[in-house]
């Protein structure tokens, strides 16, 4: 089958639909207040995770999933403006008056950190802790559907949430909101095999308006909660292959993924958030045109990349001032396309940015490499785009044939896109190492 054009640009504008879809936007304003409650309440005693929490994901300025490239109304990676950041809550107390010496003095917290600080010295989600809710479709846990769990995570919850989901094939279209925080998916199984999320919207299915519902609104899960880790699961886009059908659309930052599989045809994972963090090790992605999308900074570690057919891998959109894109590493690349169908990559954006190091590349991969997907709202994004190999193996890598506006790296090069050059104040390998 020929490619299909991936990514429809002009999508129906922001709706009541769009806004069901993710409802953590609507209600920012709420989440600052209950912060600053937090704050208060705490008389400056917050926990380092907990004020970390608040600091790295942007609930001291603007919540991270909805600024920079998180409008949700639209498939076009673009700048879009940000909230204007308040003012950040502090821990020490006001003076209230002259103690009298009846009076019984309040203790004052001492600031030994910076936020900085304290970024820098992030502590994962403890790998030992019992599940806090259980999903099982047999009525054996807390709940049945996954969605009924996701309700119960407390919003502003900074201390963590863990959600062990039983095996089973649970059909649910999924939102987890931007202030439900720090929340862990563990699949139950012993494969991500056993445990599957999955829904089958696709882009040209309608609303209850008529419109179609666009690529995001295909989405089986919208993940907008900072700080997301899942395990051990699949997550599934099984829609026929007529139109873009995404499985996951991830908007949040420090998002992470270990052992998961993701499912579909065109456009399978949507890396929405621009300039947000993602990883991904030992997972396993499959496709066809474009399956890899998006606008952040995304690290593939160790994966595997199924081709079903030919087309692209890699459709990145990240904005000029990004210092990185999609990286893949030690990955391997194959499926049951045909030789030599299958690109790399294409740039969806003017300046998106993907590299493929130390890889394992199939019979399917093309001799060219990659393709410049020619626009003509767009200017010559070959002069713009990065995209570039280092030290990859198979019969798929024939450096000498790329296209002339490709780069292969020096080893000086190479050693730029480490895990921790890419991602320097997060240390998230170590936490999954555990």
């Amino acid at each position: 089958m020929p490619p299909r054009e991936s990514c429809d640009r002009e999508e129906t504008p922001p709706s009541e639909r769009e806004a069901a879809l993710t409802p953590g936007r609507n209600r920012i304003p709420d989440l600052r207040e209950r912060v600053r409650s937090a704050v208060d309440r705490s008389d400056g005693d917050l926990s380092r995770r907990r004020m970390l929490a608040l600091a790295g994901t942007g609930l001291l300025g603007s919540l991270a999933g909805c600024s920079g490239g998180g409008s949700g109304g639209t498939d076009t990676p673009a700048d879009t403006p940000t909230e204007t950041p308040t003012d950040a809550p502090t821990a020490s107390p006001t003076a209230t008056g002259t103690p009298t010496e009846t009076a019984t003095p309040t203790a004052s917290p001492t600031a030994t950190q910076s936020i900085e600080e304290m970024i820098a010295e992030y502590n994962c989600p403890d790998p030992d802790k019992e599940a806090d809710i259980v999903v099982a479709k047999d009525g054996s846990g807390d709940f049945e559907t996954v969605g009924a769990a996701i309700e119960e995570i407390p919003h502003a919850d900074f201390e963590g949430t863990r959600v062990r989901i039983e095996p089973g094939t649970y059909k649910e279209k999924l939102t987890l909101p931007s202030n439900k925080t720090d929340v862990t998916f563990v699949g139950g199984g012993e494969s991500p095999e056993d445990t599957i999320l999955t829904y089958d919207d696709h882009a040209d299915k309608t609303d209850e308006n008529g419109d179609p519902i666009g690529t995001s609104g295909s989405s089986s899960f919208f993940v907008w909660g900072p700080d997301f880790t899942a395990k051990n699961l699949t997550f599934r886009n099984n829609a026929n292959p007529v139109a873009q059908a995404v499985a996951i659309r991830i908007d949040a930052d420090r998002a992470a993924f270990e052992n998961c599989r993701f499912i579909g045809n065109q456009d399978t994972l949507y890396n929405y958030g621009e300039r947000t963090r993602q990883y991904f090790k030992d997972c396993y992605v499959e496709g066809d045109v474009d399956f890899i999308f998006g606008s952040a900074a995304a690290y593939f570690d160790n994966c595997e990349i199924y081709c079903k057919g030919e087309g692209y891998i890699a459709a990145p959109a990240q904005p000029e001032d990004m210092d990185y894109g999609y990286v893949f590493n030690n990955c391997t690349v194959h499926g049951d396309a045909p030789a030599e169908s299958v690109y790399l990559g294409r740039p969806w954006e003017r300046f998106g940015q993907a590299v493929f190091l130390n890889t394992s590349l199939s019979d399917i991969i093309r001799p060219k490499g990659w393709e410049p997907w020619v626009e003509q709202n767009h200017p010559d994004k070959t002069e713009t785009a990065f995209m570039a190999e280092h030290a990859n193996e198979g019969p798929g890598y024939q450096p000498n044939r790329r296209v002339d506006w490709s780069h292969q790296l020096s080893e000086s090069e190479a050693e730029e896109y480490t895990l921790e050059s890419v991602f320097p104040e997060w240390n998230i390998r170590e936490c999954l190492n555990q």
